[in-house]
């Protein structure tokens, strides 16, 4: 969704192109008739005709557009909250890196004492907390180091990671490889000169096109692209 406003000289003669924030704006009832909006109440009325209205087609309704890639929001959504999680995951340190279980009848207090202020004591800022457990006559096997980190830890990400990216790329309908992602399989990604020129006739040069209407509202040529050239024999 895109507005441009016209601004005129004192002559009546076009003078500049202004782009309102297309968050604020709204049509009005009467052809050619657009509002301003600030908290539920209108701002600025604009000159009757001076403003064009750029957008997204939508088969719900017809006054205002959708992007295409508004099915994808809420892969971005899981994407963030996997990364979020992740992030606190290792940052708080309040979750047990490993469990240490002593069963030994034969050990003294004092070294039991000693264990524990020493798992205490190595505890740094954000390192996982190592929990200690005393139960005498409870194993025969009298010592074990018991990790549950992993066990912990294990929500996906990397998954949720991967799923995400390709929707998103889906729905951008953008080829991986002018992204930078690198390719997961041994044949790579292909050609990105072929995918560059792919991509341009297909999704860039529309959307440009659709951008020249500006050239027929104004009555004069105000916006012109470059064809595209890689610069080098294909």
């Amino acid at each position: 969704m895109a507005y441009v406003e016209r601004r005129r000289a004192m002559s009546g003669a076009n003078h500049s192109l202004a782009v309102p924030l297309a968050k604020y704006v709204r049509r009005g009832v009467e052809p050619g008739e657009f509002f301003q909006i600030r908290a539920g109440h209108i701002e600025h009325e604009f000159a009757r005709g001076d403003v064009l209205q750029l957008r997204e087609a939508d088969v719900d309704q017809e006054i205002y557009g959708l992007p295409e890639w508004m099915p994808a929001v809420q892969s971005a959504l899981v994407n963030e909250s996997a990364t979020l999680f992740r992030r606190k995951y290792y940052n708080n340190g309040s979750h047990a890196g490993f469990i240490l279980y002593l069963t030994d009848l034969l050990t003294e207090k004092d070294d039991v004492d000693g264990i524990r202020n020493a798992l205490r004591e190595s505890r740094g800022p954000g390192n996982f907390r190592n929990l200690f457990l005393h139960s005498p006559g409870g194993s025969k096997d009298g010592l074990k180091l018991i990790p549950v980190s992993e066990v912990a830890a294990k929500d996906e990400f990397t998954g949720i990671k991967s799923v995400t990216r390709d929707d998103m790329l889906a729905s951008l309908r953008t080829p991986p490889q002018l992204l930078g992602i690198v390719p997961q399989n041994s044949g790579g990604f292909g050609s990105i000169r072929e995918a560059a020129t792919v991509w341009t006739a297909m999704e860039l040069s529309p959307l440009q096109t659709r951008l020249t209407a500006l050239n027929e509202w104004l009555g004069d040529e105000v916006i012109r692209f470059n064809p595209f050239d890689l610069g080098v024999a294909a």
